[in-house]
């Protein structure tokens, strides 16, 4: 996967408990830690890194649980995939690297993560660029028919091992192609060498457990740290920046900014020309939203 990255060095990096992140960095300027989504790698960067690049030192990582990183057993309440874990990882990361503050930008689950990373983490992050969703709790509190038949993979990965697990384990090939091609667009916005490296890391041992571990803990152990925050009155204070595609699903059926005003004081975002993949469908509308806003003076 080299060739999607020229220039970048692959290196995997041993978080407290254990787990390695994989990770591969690059350019030079101030830290941009890039996460992405399922059922994806960091590999969907590809198309707006070289510009990034230019602006920013670029640390793409693979969640725990998905690409090349570790992949471990599922605790009883699936803890250790609970997104204040994972943005552990992240945040062992970028320090490992010589990062105590840096910006964040990440799509589907990774940005969950960094909702996480942000909320526990204030004084690490500067700048947060969320692609495509609504915080968790009020997408499961406000889950709707079209939303549940839409986005019914969030149902399906949250039933108890090993039912989901052995559909993926039977086929990852074909559950790669038919989670991202039954979107708007198919699957003609990935490049090739970009989808072979999504079935690859969705065909390796331990890849399906940790897929559905990290939506189980979203539907359980996550919900009640989210409410906690909630009770408590807790919000963002970096300026975040929430984009999502037009012809995606999210802002059919949630309204994203209405509900990242509810968590964070300074938030500002609009729809792209583009679905779910953002970074891959619509990267100069993302580069052309994102890269002023994570370069504002003051960052």
């Amino acid at each position: 996967m080299s060739e999607l990255f020229p220039g970048f060095v692959a290196q995997a990096l041993i978080t407290d408990d254990g787990v390695a992140i994989q990770t591969r960095v690059g350019g030079s300027g101030p830290p941009l830690l890039l996460l992405h989504g399922h059922p994806q790698t960091h590999a969907i960067w590809h198309k707006v890194t070289p510009t990034l690049a230019q602006h920013f030192s670029v640390v793409l990582a693979d969640l725990r649980g998905y690409g090349d990183s570790s992949k471990p057993v599922g605790q009883p309440e699936h803890e250790n995939y609970s997104k204040r874990v994972m943005a552990r990882d992240m945040l062992r990361v970028m320090q490992t690297l010589g990062h105590s503050r840096f910006s964040v930008m990440a799509h589907d689950r990774g940005a969950r993560v960094a909702h996480r990373l942000a909320a526990d983490h204030g004084e690490a992050v500067r700048r947060l660029v969320l692609l495509d969703i609504a915080p968790t709790l009020a997408m499961y509190e406000q889950t709707s028919e079209a939303f549940a038949r839409a986005y019914w993979h969030w149902f399906f990965l949250i039933q108890p091992a090993p039912l989901p697990e052995r559909f993926i384990q039977a086929d990852g090939e074909a559950y790669i192609r038919e989670v991202m091609g039954r979107r708007n667009a198919g699957l003609a916005p990935f490049d090739p060498r970009a989808l072979a490296e999504y079935i690859r890391c969705a065909q390796l041992p331990g890849t399906a457990h940790g897929v559905c571990e990290d939506y189980r803990a979203a539907a359980g152990i996550d919900l009640v740290h989210d409410r906690k925050d909630r009770a408590q009155g807790r919000q963002l204070t970096m300026p975040l920046q929430a984009l999502w595609g037009e012809q995606g699903v999210v802002h059919r059926c949630f309204d994203p900014l209405a509900e990242w005003r509810k968590v964070a004081r300074d938030v500002r975002g609009e729809a792209l020309p583009c679905g779910h993949y953002i970074p891959e469908e619509a990267p100069d509308a993302l580069l052309a939203q994102a890269l002023p806003f994570l370069l504002e003076a003051g960052q």
